[in-house]
C-alpha cells in the first residue's frame, strides 16, 4: 500500500531521494527510466508547469516516482520509476491510475508515456491501461574500431567550442530552426540551454560550433555538434544535439560536425557513441547506419 504525494517543487533533501531511486533503476535496467529535462526539474525552485509525483509506502519510504509535464499544445507527458526491489506490488499501477485521473478525458488523446528501454513492465501497462503505441525513438551505438575518417568542412567553415556567456543566443536560434518540428528539441530559450549547462557532465569543448566569418567581419554560426559522455562503469560518448540551420543543409556539414564529434569523443578514451534518432528518420538513420551506427535500443511513447 502506498500514498501519493503530488509537488510542484521538491526540497534537496526528497530531490535526492528521487535521484537515488532513479540511479537505482538505471543500474537494474541498464537505462534511465526518464529524460534528462525530468532530472533536471527535480532541482527547479520554480513552480513551473511539471509535477512530481511520489509513492510512498507505510515506513515513508520513497517506493515509485513519476514526472508528469501538463499538456500546452499537444498531450501531456509522463515517465515513471518503481524501486527495483518493489516492483510487480502495483505500485506503477497507482501512478499511472492517478496521472490518467488527472489527464485523460473521454474520446482525446490527453496523454502519452515514455517506456525508456522495452521494459516488459513498462509492456503491461500499456496492454493494461490500453496504450496505443505513438511513436519510437531509435538508440544507436556505433564501437569504434580506429580512428573515424577525418571530417571534411565547406569552404570558409572552421570549428570552435561554445564559449559560456557568448554563444548562447546563436546556438538557441540554430537549434530552434533546425529543429522547429520536433516536440522536445524545438522551441528552446536560452534558460533551457543554461540549465543543461549547469549538469555535471558539461563541458564546453565537446561542443563543437561550424562557423564562418561574413564579408562585415561578423562571425555566423551554421550548424553544432554537442557531445556529451555518460560517465560510470561503462562510459560512453553521446551525440547529444546535432543541429544544422536549414539554410545551409546540403553542403555536407552535417556529416563533418557528425566526424568532429566521433573524433572529439574518440580522443577522450571512450569505447563507444550513442545516439538518439526518431525511427521515422529515415534518411538521419542512413547516415547514421554509413557511419557505422547500429540500432541497439528503443524509447516507446505510449499514447492514452
Amino acid at each position: 500500500m502506498v500514498r501519493l504525494y503530488w509537488q510542484a517543487v521538491l526540497d534537496p533533501e526528497t530531490a535526492a531521494e528521487v535521484l537515488a531511486l532513479l540511479d537505482a533503476a538505471t543500474k537494474a535496467d541498464g537505462v534511465s527510466p526518464v529524460s534528462d529535462h525530468a532530472r533536471m526539474r527535480l532541482r527547479a525552485t520554480d513552480e513551473g508547469p511539471s509535477w512530481h509525483v511520489l509513492a510512498r509506502d507505510d515506513t515513508g519510504r520513497l517506493a515509485g516516482y513519476a514526472h508528469l509535464e501538463p499538456a500546452v499544445e499537444g498531450p501531456a507527458v509522463a515517465e515513471l520509476a518503481v524501486r527495483p526491489e518493489l516492483r510487480q506490488q502495483g505500485i506503477g499501477t497507482d501512478l499511472l491510475s492517478a496521472i490518467i485521473e488527472r489527464t485523460v478525458e473521454p474520446d482525446t488523446e490527453k496523454l502519452r508515456v515514455w517506456s525508456h528501454g522495452r521494459h516488459p513492465g513498462a509492456l503491461r501497462l500499456a496492454r493494461r491501461f490500453r496504450f496505443r503505441r505513438a511513436r519510437e525513438l531509435w538508440r544507436m551505438r556505433l564501437d569504434f574500431d580506429g580512428e573515424p575518417p577525418r571530417p571534411e568542412l565547406p569552404e570558409g567553415v572552421r570549428l570552435r567550442p561554445f564559449e559560456v556567456g557568448r554563444d548562447e543566443a546563436a546556438v538557441v536560434a540554430v537549434n530552434n530552426r533546425a529543429f522547429s518540428w520536433h516536440p522536445e528539441q524545438g522551441g528552446w530559450t536560452e534558460a533551457d540551454l543554461r540549465d543543461r549547462q549547469a549538469e555535471d557532465w558539461f563541458d564546453p569543448e565537446g561542443f563543437l560550433l561550424a562557423v564562418r566569418t561574413e564579408p562585415d567581419g561578423t562571425e555566423r554560426l551554421l550548424g553544432f555538434h554537442w557531445t556529451k559522455v555518460h560517465a560510470g562503469d561503462d562510459p560512453v560518448g553521446e551525440v547529444y544535439v546535432l543541429g544544422v540551420d536549414p539554410e545551409t543543409q546540403g553542403g555536407g556539414l552535417g556529416k563533418a560536425l557528425t566526424l568532429a564529434g566521433l573524433h572529439h569523443l574518440r580522443a577522450r578514451g571512450l569505447p563507444a557513441v550513442i545516439l538518439y534518432v526518431e525511427s521515422d528518420n529515415e534518411a538521419a538513420i542512413a547516415v547514421y547506419s554509413r557511419l557505422g551506427f547500429r540500432h541497439f535500443d528503443s524509447d516507446i511513447q505510449w499514447a492514452h
